[in-house]
C-alpha cells in the first residue's frame, strides 16, 4: 500500500511542467562582477570566469566588452592570457545593486 502510493506520487511529480527561469542582463553583470570582486587584485581569467558566471564564450565577450567599456572592470593581457579585475567603480555598482535587490525582496518581488 505505501510503496504503491510513494509510486503514485513519483508518477504525479513527473508529469508536472518544468519553469526554467532565465537570468536577466542585470543579474549577469553581477554575477560577472561577483566573480570577479572574489578574485581580489590578482584578477580572474577568461576560463574560470566563463565557468563562475555560466555563460558561453560568445555571450561573455558582449558583457566584457561591455564591462570595460562602462568602467567596472579592467581587462588585464598577462603572457598572453586576459585577467578581468573589478574596478572602484565596479564595486560600488555592485553594492548598489545588491541594495536595490534587498529593497526589491523586502517587498516581496523576485530579481
Amino acid at each position: 500500500m505505501i510503496v504503491r502510493n510513494i509510486n503514485s506520487l513519483i508518477s504525479q511529480l513527473t508529469r508536472l511542467p518544468v519553469m526554467t527561469t532565465y537570468r536577466t542582463s542585470m543579474q549577469i553583470v553581477a554575477d560577472l562582477l561577483v566573480a570577479t570582486d572574489q578574485c581580489g587584485q590578482e584578477g580572474i581569467k577568461v576560463t574560470s570566469l566563463l565557468t563562475k558566471a555560466n555563460l558561453s564564450h560568445s555571450r561573455l565577450s558582449k558583457f566584457v566588452e561591455n564591462l570595460t567599456g562602462a568602467g567596472l572592470i579592467n581587462k588585464i593581457d598577462f603572457d598572453g592570457k586576459n585577467t578581468f579585475v573589478i574596478t572602484t567603480k565596479g564595486k560600488q555598482y555592485l553594492e548598489s545593486y545588491r541594495r536595490f535587490q534587498d529593497l526589491a525582496e523586502s517587498f516581496g518581488l523576485d530579481m
